[in-house]
């Protein structure tokens, strides 16, 4: 296939040293979900383009691809980046997190749909200061649907009651009424609050998150049963996420 030039809207998350003076970057786009691109001498003290391919760096590129394998870079327009990101441990792993995340999701070069927007909006809040934690868990339980696992948190999963008191049963994957406690053997006996919380996290619009103050005892409990949930449906070993555990995030 003959390389074509098209424009990208996409997210810069890896980059590393490519040859003498050339980088190789993974982005998340838009348009074609995660690539490879190769920058031209964006090492050299006089390249525009070493600025605009740092890591969480975003906007518009111009790339020459012929839509697999390595593409190359030859311009960009109103790019920015995601200053904060760039310079907090914590924020910067808790965004390397949520990108390694959807890039194990996704084959290269295959769209992502709504969930570039899910993660662009996530790394937005971020950046703004909202909680990293809390946005990373909604991230975490929102990008199963990405990996073809989607637990109902919307209603019982046996009569569809919308309203009351919930648990949760990884054999049944989603939530119960309290009319079917006693009928569900291996239920996870969650606190309502943590279902509450798990129940929000997973259905919220990310765009109408705003300020967030939750117990740290009650994030974290949150946390645990997301990680079980993970670990019941997928196999995933993220080196990003043991950076968290490491900064006490997870």
């Amino acid at each position: 296939m003959v390389k074509q030039l098209v424009e990208v809207e996409g997210i810069v998350f890896k980059r590393k040293r490519y040859q003498e003076s050339s980088v190789l970057l993974k982005m998340l786009t838009k348009e074609y979900g995660i690539i490879s691109v190769i920058v031209k001498g964006a090492l050299k003290n006089k390249s525009k383009l070493g600025g605009a391919t740092l890591n969480f760096s975003y906007g518009t590129y111009v790339i020459n691809t012929n839509f697999k394998g390595i593409s190359n870079l030859r311009t960009f327009k109103n790019t920015n980046q995601f200053d904060n990101l760039y310079l907090d441990v914590i924020k910067n792993a808790s965004a390397a997190y949520l990108l390694d995340l959807i890039s194990h999701a996704f084959i290269e070069y295959e769209n992502v749909g709504k969930f570039y927007g899910l993660i662009l909006e996530a790394l937005k809040a971020i950046d703004l200061g909202k909680d990293p934690q809390i946005i990373t868990q909604l991230v975490q339980l929102q990008l199963l649907e990405a990996y073809g696992v989607k637990p109902n948190f919307e209603e019982c999963v046996i009569c569809h009651k919308r309203q009351g008191k919930f648990d949760y049963s990884l054999e049944l994957g989603g939530i119960i009424c309290s009319d079917h406690f006693e009928k569900v053997s291996r239920r996870m006996n969650l606190p309502a609050k943590l279902v509450s919380l798990l129940r929000t996290l997973m259905l919220v619009d990310i765009k109408r998150i705003g300020k967030i103050n939750i117990d740290p005892y009650l994030k974290k409990q949150t946390q645990g049963v997301i990680d079980r949930i993970y670990q019941n449906y997928l196999d995933l070993n993220l080196k990003s996420k043991k950076v968290l555990q490491e900064l006490e995030v997870f």
